[in-house]
């Protein structure tokens, strides 16, 4: 077999991963054994009702829920087998986030949150900071760098939460609904330079939406139903 057949190794492999929570005395299965490969250079959505489970299945991609039975490696590597200072170094090597809710420090200005992860990489401020003031450009709110969360539009903090989770230049970024607060011609700026970050060979990008205004960007659409995956492939299907 010659290298070009040779098939890349998955960002993301999950093999029979389920997960669990209790209600009361009640135990409910949100996750009923999900097998997943995730390729590098891939824009993959992750679409469905409330309460099927998107969250809590990207939250167990990435290092934050940990299953109740199954296996995820991420890059070749068994994050559940690590330490938790390990699976913490590793997320902050790896993976950006983009959450549903900001997450933006209150009391730092714009450029400041978005150089979060490279402070805590170790990087010195300054040019963390050049870096972060860089990526906010890209996004066309780089005269707003000096501005505190609260003197942002929703609009304009959810462009900071983008910042910060590119400016590192993770192999992985995980989004949670990153076009909700945008409109359509915002959201598609947005999601251009998502995919643009995703189209690296060893980069993925993986995204919870319920935006159509934005399907048509994707390379891989999964529907999730009820904790399972019910449709694998590169449009939405028919009935949904």
């Amino acid at each position: 077999m010659s290298v070009s057949d040779t098939k890349p190794q998955p960002a993301i492999r999950t093999r029979g991963v389920t997960r669990d929570f209790k209600a009361g005395q009640q135990t409910i299965r949100v996750l009923h054994g999900i097998d997943l490969d995730v390729c590098p250079g891939e824009l993959t959505y992750l679409v469905g009702e409330s309460g099927s489970g998107k969250t809590t299945m990207i939250s167990i991609m990435c290092g934050i829920l940990w299953p109740t039975d199954g296996d995820v490696e991420v890059f070749g590597t068994d994050i559940y087998a690590l330490s938790d200072n390990e699976l913490v170094n590793f997320r902050l090597q790896n993976i950006g986030f983009i959450f549903q809710q900001y997450n933006l420090i209150p009391s730092i200005d714009a450029a400041s949150n978005a150089a979060v992860p490279l402070i805590a990489q170790g990087m010195n401020r300054l040019e963390a900071r050049e870096r972060a003031v860089a990526m906010l450009e890209k996004l066309n709110i780089g005269d707003q760098a000096a501005k505190l969360p609260n003197q942002l539009s929703g609009g304009q903090q959810q462009r900071v939460a983008i910042a910060r989770a590119l400016v590192h230049e993770p192999r992985l970024v995980v989004c949670d609904e990153p076009t909700a607060a945008l409109d359509a011609k915002s959201g598609r700026k947005v999601m251009d330079l998502l995919r643009e970050v995703g189209v690296a060979e060893d980069r993925s990008v993986i995204i919870v939406t319920h935006d159509n205004r934005i399907f048509d960007l994707a390379d891989r659409i999964l529907v999730l139903e009820d904790g399972r995956i019910t449709h694998d492939g590169t449009d939405m299907p028919d009935d949904h």
